[in-house]
């Protein structure tokens, strides 16, 4: 277990299990919540940051989350939550057991930042929270019902959604209608960051949001580590420029030509600074010729 002091003053601490832990069968999801219960710096923390509890590909973390609603007056001071923070040596993130989020979001009352990693069984259910400024879902597949929750959300307050979409393989089962109407339907009056990320219907979703309400009022645009080409780029570089409240467009790792590349890095001399690092090639199948750009993360 680590401990990460901030300059902004946040102090985080890290729980976790690596995979001796579990093979000598005494750790779990259980026991961990008890370690962090135990731990008296838990009431110094203001970010607490759960990595593998011990066999996350086959045991979910659900009496992690239960344990922090049961004993919501010991976790109740903190800001930034965590759960599933662990690279593919420990779980792939398509493998990672995700558990009910239900009812955290009361237990938790000055939570400002919810990061999961991992979909899989994955319940958001009906979110409400005047607090929370930011939410960010990591993983290789977005399903249907965990965007639904967040569509429906009563989030006042939130400033940054990052959700990593996916691929259909590993769970993602929208299409681009479905984005559109997700944000159509959505009500974030002070999102300032939209990040639709890591997916394999890139070039159709920089369409979706430059049609969407939201591209009036964010700052942030983050259409990252998908299948972007230069189809995508295209529309950005032309119509981009006239929103004069985007600050910042992130399309790092993609599959945009040398010299789509160039022309959005132009933008860096208006108001718009561009990362559009990463340039990746497809991959062309010697069995059938078909060509594949794939997003970042999957499995």
């Amino acid at each position: 277990m680590s401990v990460n002091f901030i300059l902004t003053g946040k102090k985080s601490k890290t729980y976790e299990y690596d995979y001796e832990d579990y093979e000598e069968g005494n750790k779990s999801a259980e026991t961990l919540v008890e370690d962090i219960l135990a731990d008296p710096e838990l009431p110094e923390l203001t970010e607490l940051v759960i990595g593998d509890w011990g066999g996350a590909w086959e045991d979910d973390c659900q009496a992690i989350i239960d344990g922090i609603v049961e004993h919501a007056d010991r976790f109740s001071h903190i800001e930034h939550l965590f759960i599933g923070d662990m690279d593919y040596e420990s779980c792939e993130v398509s493998w990672i057991m995700q558990g009910d989020y239900s009812r955290l979001w009361a237990a938790l009352p000055k939570l400002k930042a919810l990061t999961v990693k991992g979909s899989t069984d994955l319940v958001l259910g009906e979110i409400r929270h005047e607090n929370l400024e930011e939410l960010t879902i990591i993983c290789g597949g977005l399903p249907e019902e965990v965007l639904a929750s967040i569509q429906e959300a009563h989030l006042p307050n939130l400033k940054k959604l990052l959700l990593y979409l996916g691929v259909e393989d590993y769970g993602f089962d929208g299409d681009p209608e479905r984005i559109r109407t997700f944000l159509e339907k959505s009500n974030f009056p002070k999102l300032t960051y939209l990040g639709l990320t890591d997916s394999e219907i890139q070039d159709e979703l920089a369409e979706v949001v430059l049609n969407s309400k939201y591209i009036s009022q964010i700052k942030t645009l983050d259409l990252s580590m998908g299948s972007l080409t230069d189809q995508g780029g295209k529309l950005l570089l032309e119509n981009l420029p006239s929103y004069k409240n985007v600050e910042i467009l992130d399309v790092h790792y993609h599959y945009m030509s040398e010299e789509m590349v160039r022309k959005l890095e132009d933008l860096n001399r208006l108001h718009i600074a561009v990362d559009a690092s990463e340039r990746e090639k497809p991959y062309t199948s010697s069995y059938d010729g078909e060509v594949y750009r794939t997003p970042m993360l999957t499995e």
